[in-house]
């Protein structure tokens, strides 16, 4: 029972993920787009689309390291690691784990820190040209003495750092506990393009290797 509503959870969490992951490159691409013909059709011009831009783009990196980690899909070197027996790379493996969750640990403590002043003391400030949507002004009575926010607070985008950085540390100790019980071997693709050349079967062998085969 317990198993299946930790899958259910995290496959919820996966489709999230995806989704926003999609939603954000959209979004970004519909607002460069609009920008474009703005400018060049209309001679005019969308004030906030270049720092909106940004803050998605921050927002789809920063998702995008999580989602990495949780497919294996980050290009890593393993030829250190590949010179030992199959149980010394796991261990290896593990303490390299171990050290990336103590890392985003790290990272989430220093990014929860530098995010929590923008939603008490430091809420009033602004994004420089990011307008404030009507459906979140209720932010505006919790955080901001019922004053209306012209331009988005930038708690708001800010609030990525600690987000992406929960989801990375839950990701990495999803990663140690594949490798742990034997799923997964490493939580890189270090040999990803080799595999894709070989399924392409692009990575042939040299001429003189299969010469004896042949004769």
């Amino acid at each position: 029972m317990g198993s299946n509503q930790q899958g259910t959870f995290g496959k919820i969490v996966n489709d999230i993920e995806e989704t926003l992951i999609a939603f954000l490159l959209g979004l970004m691409t519909l607002i460069t787009f609009a920008n474009v013909v703005a400018r060049y059709v209309f001679n005019s011009n969308i004030l906030w689309a270049v720092e909106g831009t940004v803050f998605l783009f921050a927002w789809l990196v920063l998702l995008g390291v999580a989602y990495g980690i949780k497919h294996s899909i980050h290009i890593g070197v393993d030829v250190a690691v590949k010179m030992f027996p199959r149980p010394v790379q796991k261990i290896i493996t593990l303490m390299a784990t171990a050290a990336c969750i103590v890392f985003a640990l790290l990272l989430l403590k220093g990014s929860f820190d530098y995010w929590l002043p923008f939603v008490g003391k430091r809420a009033f400030l602004e994004t420089e040209d990011v307008p404030m949507p009507d459906f979140l002004q209720f932010f505006a009575t919790w955080l901001n003495d019922g004053e209306r926010y012209e331009k988005l607070p930038r708690f708001i985008p800010y609030f990525i750092l600690p987000l992406s950085m929960s989801l990375i540390t839950w990701r990495f100790i999803e990663a140690g506990w594949r490798v742990m019980t034997g799923k997964e071997d490493l939580i890189i693709a270090s040999h990803e393009a080799e595999e894709m050349m070989e399924e392409a079967g692009l990575n042939q062998p040299a001429d003189g290797e299969n010469g004896g085969a042949r004769s």
